[in-house]
């Protein structure tokens, strides 16, 4: 069974049983400031599972594209994708576990209009219980009502079957059904279950997930006023099982793109042919969903996709940009029914992939050449390459990957007949990579683990007095420095303030004077700090300031920093939090301003 008829049999077989088939919400989260993307199916509708009404009434489906980013070195396995679709319906206070379950089972098992699958393959979890929640019996006895034998239904702690999209939000527990791949493998006691599932003869296909409770800080709080279901499969794994694959990327979603890669290339090499056509696909479906290369935020994470698409392509294929505009031909025409903005964006996504392939490849080209030029130097030749800080100079001055300086360093290095650097080396190299890295870019990891409102570190008193700060300290530029100063970054701890900014000198110690002393005059102001929501057609029209590569939605949370009586200091686009009065601040000091990357400057502060 291909992907497309897998989509219209979910699609169908849901409808059909009341609900409404909604499209999938863009990439980029249209209402939640604190995740860079759509991480999981539910993630666009908390505001409905937490008791607003939908639109499309009580009961749901779609099919929600996706992207996680904090397993790129993991991609190129059978499991691991930046890119998916979650297929899921939905019951917002109307169904609950008798409907899920035994849908889920009919749309598993169902040779009319569902996949078929063989019943007696089937294996089943269920949460065992802890303080928050008891033993789900009543999912056990839903699945013994529909033949699923005893022995095939496992009790799971928390960390198996309970979900929750982290610290905050609707939450519960799940029952998830299991499929073996093998079809030999028959009954297991709990103990060979969870092997078979680590080596993927067993692999889970579906989860029902029960939101009835509510978490707050890390905690579980209580019940909501509302029980809801959320159900699904992602698309890449059922498909995969659909078609006798032990993964996706040997299915209909990847088999195109993937020959067109082995075609054009002069190496075999299963892994990075994997990473190019993984890292392409998302980067193809974030541009049509309006993100762009930058270096922060969204469209730092497509930089960082397209970048390691491009260090893979670079070993395999010689033309490569060429190249990769037939790769996006590919992907366009697989998904275009689906998504037609795909085909609507074609040329759009082709020019920022040109205009980035040329970028980078020129990068590396710089790269090589500064590395060959330090080799040239004849005291350099025992030390370079035994220096971390040289190497994360390279990156952040050339944007230099580590991995191709440490494999040009070891060339050089052999064709001196000096020793390359071992294995051990190379890890301390990375830790002390990775140790200057989280200074200057703390993004990688966000789309996954989620990032707090405004780049804070977290939400207590210390940070969120410096993120009022820093909404003064970036009108203090630009009043001194002129409007066309706009942030590029930024990055909020207990102990300091970070801000990038586009600025392409330079300042000089007056001008930094200049703005520690407006901000300090409007801290001792006693500014009012006021949240209003509002279209986001009237806040352009206010002059709110956006921050750089972020996608809206209609309506927006602006934060003016103002006195009723002599207009507004400040106007930002923000998710907050945010103290009361600027009177709360403290005494603001810039500790560094410094060059962050080309055009952009980057300052430092704390408060007293």
């Amino acid at each position: 069974m291909r992907s497309e008829e897998i989509r219209k049999r979910f699609l169908a077989f849901f409808e059909k049983r009341g609900h409404t088939i909604i499209p999938s919400a863009p990439l980029v989260p249209q209402n939640d400031p604190s995740v860079l993307f759509n991480t999981a199916g539910m993630q666009p509708l908390v505001p409905y599972l937490l008791g607003e009404p939908h639109p499309a009434g009580k009961r749901i489906a779609n099919i929600q594209k996706c992207v996680r980013t904090g397993d790129l070195d993991d991609i190129g396995d059978n499991r691991h994708f930046s890119f998916f679709e979650m297929m899921g319906n939905w019951s917002l206070g109307d169904y609950f576990k008798k409907e899920a379950i035994s849908w889920s089972y009919e749309f598993l098992t169902s040779k009319e209009e569902g996949l078929g699958l063989n019943p007696s393959q089937l294996y089943v979890t269920v949460f065992e219980g802890d303080e928050n929640a008891p033993l789900d019996m009543e999912s056990i006895e839903i699945w013994k009502s529909l033949g699923i034998p005893e022995n095939r239904i496992y009790a799971l702690p928390a960390d198996d079957n309970w979900w929750s999209p982290g610290d905050n939000g609707p939450c519960g527990p799940c029952t998830e059904m299991f499929y073996d791949v093998t079809g030999k493998v028959g009954d297991l006691t709990q103990e060979q279950f969870i092997e078979a599932v680590k080596k993927e003869d067993v692999i889970e296909i579906w989860n029902d997930v029960f939101m009835e409770y509510e978490k707050k800080d890390g905690k579980v709080i209580g019940k909501l006023a509302q029980r809801n279901v959320d159900t699904g499969a992602g698309l890449e794994r059922i498909t995969a099982v659909m078609q006798g694959k032990k993964t996706a990327y040997e299915t209909d979603l990847f088999e195109e793109l993937i020959q067109k890669i082995q075609k054009l290339s002069e190496i075999k090499n299963e892994k990075l042919e994997r990473i190019i056509a993984d890292h392409i696909r998302t980067s193809i479906f974030l541009i049509s969903d309006g993100v762009i290369p930058s270096s922060s935020a969204q469209g730092y994470i497509l930089r960082r996709l397209l970048r390691r698409a491009i260090r893979s392509g670079h070993a395999l294929i010689t033309n490569v940009s060429g190249n990769y505009n037939q790769l996006v031909e590919i992907v366009v025409n697989k998904y275009q029914v689906s998504y037609p903005n795909l085909k609507e964006n074609k040329n759009k996504i082709i020019l920022e992939l040109e205009k980035e392939f040329d970028k980078f490849i020129n990068t590396l080209e710089l790269g090589l050449k500064k590395i060959k030029e330090l080799f040239g130097k004849e005291e350099d030749i025992n030390t370079f390459g035994l220096n971390s800080a040289i190497l994360f100079d390279l990156y952040q001055t050339y944007g230099f990957p580590l991995e191709l300086s440490i494999e040009e360093i070891n060339r050089e290095r052999s064709n001196r007949g000096l020793p390359v650097l071992d294995e051990q080396l190379r890890k301390i190299y990375q830790e002390q990579f990775n140790k200057n890295m989280a200074e200057h870019q703390k993004l990688s990891q966000t789309s996954s683990a989620g990032m707090f409102k405004g780049g804070l570190a977290n939400h207590n008193e210390k940070t969120i007095r410096l993120h009022t700060a820093h909404h003064l300290l970036l009108a203090a530029l630009q009043q001194v420095l002129g409007k066309e100063v706009k942030q590029r970054g930024s990055n909020i701890t207990e102990e300091r303030l970070r801000i990038d900014f586009s600025f392409d000198r330079k300042m000089t110690d007056e001008e930094k004077k200049q703005v520690e002393d407006i901000v300090n005059a409007k801290i001792k102001e006693g500014l009012i700090v006021e949240r209003c929501e509002m279209s986001k057609a009237e806040a352009e029209k206010l002059g709110a300031e956006m921050e750089f590569g972020t996608k809206y939605g209609d309506m927006v949370s602006v934060y003016l920093v103002h006195n009723k009586n002599s207009g507004h200091f400040s106007k930002e686009f923000c998710g907050g939090p945010h103290v009361g009065n600027t009177s709360e601040l403290g005494i603001f000091k810039i500790q560094k301003e410094e060059a962050s990357s080309q055009g952009v400057r980057r300052i430092k502060a704390t408060l007293g």
